[in-house]
């Protein structure tokens, strides 16, 4: 047995990263955290824990079966074993790990069971204020959000038997943290003896590498498994990174298979996930999926009156209408324009209209209105379904291609100010009734909620269509 050739276990990783994905995975899993070794017909992976060697086996043991044969030049047998000193070395790091004072999680911890609670130190400590958690009662309701925000009211009214699993979509600014937030509260207010544990995605993810590299996944666990709802923030997060999709995945099934509650938000409907894998998006669908949408001039209005009229100086119900007229962002936008107005008023010494707000936001409202060409929308919806540059503008008929061209045209009557006539020559030379019946269709698609079938992908109509109007507000 040998390995005391560099320049052959170099090759040996250079092949095995090119096979499972590229140099940071295999930094992450291979790197300082192997060895190998090596004969003339086997070549042996050494590894520092169980949970490495059955990982890395079940993963991994083709790809680096693979990279040993283009390297060696002929078949060789590949062992994954655990090796003394990596296992050695481990204990050590773990050890030195709990004797080192441990600083706070950056996550909100969950409640405890009231059996749990510790009692209060008898130093005094310093004030940690508190987080303060909005509030499902503070959420302004309007038709872009509607449906989600009931959805949000019926998991606290009866966690675990109706929307569950609960999925919020919609792009930034539109609510999701807010819903879930709003559930997190409503839920500890109605049972205050439950464990409710709120996560960031990247929070998940850091905790999960943290139990796996230290030994500690039985634990992380039970945290998480023994939890009576988990509400997931941003779960986009978790995309391309399959082994933590993996653990969530497992955590998912065990609390559904309790009953208890699970709601995740993410930027874009199951479907349309790509990054997430088929298990994820097919136990996503399982419960009820709602998505958020930019708010429409009502409901701008509705949240601009919410925050202009509360906060010290309060802004003219005038200049708030006009704002809501001129602005088309998120809900963060809108904060930020109130902000900005009110700052503007107390530096200029003026009180607040709507020449001081044409004044404070000039930029912002110069680029509040993107214009939208119809080159734009082809962009946009080649690049949502992946098709060929000038698909839509060819003279293909089929489903691939004339549904696709379909949405783009309604999007484009959405969208732009062009004609059907004008619609209609952009795409392939097609006459005003084409452009007619298809913006007819799509209407009926989104009336009927409807779905299309491209190539082996199943698209919901609505969401789509949401997904390909992010890209163009971008």
């Amino acid at each position: 047995m040998t390995t005391c050739d560099p320049e052959v276990a170099a090759a040996l990783g250079r092949a095995i990263a090119q096979r499972i994905g590229g140099e940071p995975r295999y930094r992450f899993w291979f790197a300082d955290k192997t060895k190998l070794a090596w004969d003339d017909t086997r070549l042996i992976i050494g590894v520092r824990n169980r949970f490495y060697q059955d990982y890395l086996e079940s993963k991994f043991a083709a790809a680096v079966r693979a990279a040993a044969a283009d390297v060696f030049g002929q078949p060789m047998e590949v062992a994954f074993a655990i090796d003394a000193e990596l296992f050695q070395a481990a204990r050590r790091e773990e050890t030195e790990t709990v004797r080192r004072p441990v600083p706070p999680p950056p996550w909100p911890e969950v409640s405890p069971r009231l059996e749990d609670k510790a009692p209060e130190p008898a130093a005094p400590r310093a004030v940690k204020r508190a987080r303060r958690w909005h509030r499902l009662a503070e959420f302004v309701v309007g038709p872009c959000n509607r449906l989600a925000h009931a959805a949000a009211l019926s998991v606290v009214e009866a966690p675990g038997q109706c929307a569950n699993p609960l999925v919020l979509h919609g792009p930034v600014g539109t609510g999701k943290t807010h819903l879930l937030e709003g559930i997190y509260a409503g839920l500890r207010k109605h049972h205050p003896d439950w464990r409710v544990t709120y996560i960031s995605a990247e929070e998940f993810t850091n905790r999960f590498l943290h139990a796996m590299q230290h030994g500690k996944l039985a634990s992380f666990r039970k945290h998480f498994r023994e939890t009576d709802a988990l509400l997931l923030d941003d779960l986009n997060f978790l995309g391309s990174k399959h082994a933590t999709q993996d653990e969530f995945l497992h955590t998912f099934d065990a609390l559904l298979a309790e009953g208890k509650q699970v709601v995740v938000s993410a930027d874009c409907h199951p479907r349309l996930a790509d990054e997430f894998t088929a298990e994820l998006s097919d136990r996503l669908l399982g419960g009820a999926v709602w998505g958020l949408t930019p708010p429409d001039a009502a409901t701008r209005l509705d949240l601009l009156r919410a925050r202009g009229l509360t906060a010290q100086p309060s802004i003219p119900d005038a200049v708030l209408r006009f704002l809501a007229e001129q602005l088309r962002g998120n809900v963060r936008e809108l904060e930020g324009a109130l902000h900005g107005v009110r700052h503007y008023s107390r530096v200029a010494g003026r009180p607040i209209d709507e020449a001081l707000a044409r004044e404070a936001l000039g930029d912002l409202l110069r680029h509040a209105v993107r214009v939208v060409q119809l080159d734009d929308i082809d962009t946009a919806v080649c690049e949502v379904l992946r098709l060929e540059a000038g698909a839509l503008r060819s003279k293909q008929r089929s489903w691939a291609v004339s549904h696709p061209r379909m949405v783009a045209m309604f999007l484009a009557r959405r969208h732009t100010r062009a004609a059907h006539s004008e619609i209609g020559r952009h795409y392939g030379g097609r006459n005003h009734s084409t452009v007619v019946a298809a913006e007819k269709k799509v209407r009926q698609w989104l009336k009927d909620d409807g779905e299309l079938l491209l190539g082996e992908q199943r698209f919901r109509v609505r969401a789509l269509v949401e997904r390909i109007e992010r890209v163009l507000q971008r």
